[in-house]
């Protein structure tokens, strides 16, 4: 679901052109494939390998399982410099080496990636310099150049989710569709 639903999203806001897909389960990738195929005009290729989906992006989502202890695929140098990731899985697919290269990696809540980090999460990944709202707001930066390496580490806040909930009210007011449901 996250690969569909992140596809979605990228190829509203970027001009995709090629879309590397890669899945531990050869048949879910396939199935990926050919649902995205008909979804979208753009070029949409299956890897063997993780690294095949990397090195020639400019975009990079990872959504495997989140794991206090997991076992890294991707290795330093992989993301090319100016690439931007989203590691939807926490810090799951990213070795320690891959995360220390990383110019910027930015996080949805300070405290809530320190309180994760506390319970095990995140023990090869270097803290946040900014989270989603100072960079929104101007006070730190985003990329600085066209060379660095950007990571976002999204930890999921229902404040993200109350803040585009009044849009989707609204749309689908606007069109008539929606369930009442009685509570």
């Amino acid at each position: 679901m996250q690969g569909r639903t992140n596809l979605e999203a990228l190829a509203c806001l970027f001009p995709l052109k090629r879309v590397y897909a890669y899945d531990i389960h050869p048949e879910a990738q396939e199935k990926y494939i050919a649902e995205m195929k008909a979804k979208f005009d753009f070029e949409i290729v299956g890897v063997r390998e993780p690294k095949q989906a990397l090195v020639e992006s400019d975009l990079v989502v990872t959504s495997s399982p989140i794991l206090k202890h997991p076992n890294p695929t991707i290795e330093k140098d992989w993301l090319k410099p100016g690439a931007f990731g989203s590691a939807v899985d926490f810090d799951s697919y990213w070795s320690g080496a891959a995360l220390a290269q990383m110019d910027r990696i930015s996080t949805d809540d300070h405290a809530q990636f320190q309180y994760y980090k506390s319970v095990g999460y995140f023990q090869q990944t270097p803290d946040p310099y900014a989270d989603l709202g100072e960079i929104a707001a101007g006070l730190k930066p985003g990329r600085q150049n066209d060379k660095e390496r950007a990571l976002a580490m999204n930890l999921g806040l229902a404040m993200d989710d109350m803040a585009v909930a009044p849009e989707i009210y609204r749309r689908a007011r606007e069109k008539g569709i929606g369930t009442w449901l009685s509570l």
